[in-house]
């Protein structure tokens, strides 16, 4: 019998002019970018703590704390490489995740599909198997004045 697990995941970075906006390991152009003491990639690193949520193995932060020099300016993809490798060694595989990226600014719909792709290579699983929406601030509070980025995510994972 399968063993199935959920967790949450979300993430929250102000945005600042001329920084690199990189999302899903994504770089999309834009004239502001995530502050953040790696490359600011809200997306990967909302799955990364529903992940480890799900496996109750605690949150990014104790993992690849903000503290150390080793994570400065790290391009995320290698946290959620190192995640999808704590998971797997406990004998959890990914089920799904389902992802709502909360941006005013730039619309997401044509990037989504790259976005997939990309982070199905790294976790070794099924595009299908990731959904992303994109959402606005409708104009109002911090996203909504292109002040920040927010992403909520929940995954399902399931003992092999």
């Amino acid at each position: 019998m399968s063993s199935f697990r959920i967790g949450f995941g979300s993430d929250l970075h102000r945005l600042e002019d001329s920084l690199p906006l990189v999302i899903g390991g994504v770089n999309i152009p834009h004239s502001k970018g995530c502050v953040g003491h790696s490359d600011g990639d809200a997306l990967i690193h909302a799955i990364c703590d529903a992940l480890l949520g799900a496996a109750n193995l605690r949150d990014i932060g104790y993992h690849f704390p903000d503290t150390s020099d080793d994570n400065k300016n790290k391009e995320s993809k290698y946290f959620l490489t190192e995640v999808m490798k704590l998971i797997r060694n406990d004998s959890y595989d990914l089920g799904n995740i389902d992802c709502t990226i909360n941006l005013q600014e730039p619309k997401l719909k044509n990037h989504i599909p790259s976005m997939k792709l990309f982070l199905a290579g790294i976790m070794q699983v099924e595009a299908s198997q990731i959904s992303i929406k994109a959402k606005t601030g409708e104009h109002i509070g911090p996203i909504g004045r292109q002040e920040a980025i927010s992403v909520e995510c929940v995954a399902l994972i399931s003992k092999v």
